[in-house]
């Protein structure tokens, strides 16, 4: 599914997307994921759509990884950062800049709420 999607990234945006590619679906294994709107996103059930938790989005010089419930979420580190409606998102420009313990908590709860909505 996204896999395509990462592999036809530049090096080092690429190796950004492969790692929280590898966090979320070791986070979220009972997640479906897919392309949806041109760019990977996971969530509930087997519709991405319907119920999305996170996503993936390659821009000219950072990846954004973003949560759809994010501003619910608690984040004490402050990395996430606001958008519409309840979403929240970080931009990655390095491997380094990937976090999995913070990530996974984050991921977690996110789904937590979908689960509960």
């Amino acid at each position: 599914m996204p896999s395509n999607y990462l592999t036809e990234l530049d090096a080092p945006l690429r190796e950004v997307g492969q790692r929280v590619h590898a966090v979320v679906e070791a986070a979220l294994p009972e997640a479906t994921g897919a392309l949806w709107h041109g760019h990977p996103v996971w969530g509930l059930g087997d519709r991405p759509g319907r119920q999305p938790v996170c996503l993936l989005k390659a821009q000219s010089t950072y990846v954004t990884f973003g949560l759809w419930r994010g501003q619910d979420v608690a984040d004490p580190s402050g990395r996430l950062v606001p958008g519409a409606r309840r979403m929240a998102s970080v931009k990655l420009r390095t491997v380094d800049e990937v976090d999995p313990a913070l990530f996974t908590g984050w991921l977690r709860r996110a789904y937590a709420l979908e689960v509960a909505a």
